[in-house]
């Protein structure tokens, strides 16, 4: 279980980060990344699933979770008002 929540967590972490990579410098600091990734990674899994595409194994995992986490990141942006990617 621990090892789970772990591996959750670094996913989150490296797809937070790559998200603010792709925005640009849009990002909000690696522990605010890392938290909008860990989001990003249900919004991405629940973009997936709309779209019928499945991911397998870790960098699955990365690029479901970075797409995600830059939908969340844009969303945050234009709710603040500030231009994204």
């Amino acid at each position: 279980m621990l090892v789970l929540i772990l591996i959750i967590l670094v996913i989150g972490a490296i797809a937070g980060w790559l998200a603010g990579v792709i925005t640009q410098g849009g990002g909000f600091g690696f522990l605010a990344d890392a938290a909008l990734g860990i989001i990003g990674a249900f919004v991405g899994s629940f973009i997936f699933g709309l779209m019928g595409v499945a991911t397998y194994g870790l960098i699955g995992g990365i690029i479901k979770a970075t797409i995600g986490a830059v939908v969340v990141l844009a969303l945050v942006h234009a709710l603040r008002g500030r231009p994204t990617v």
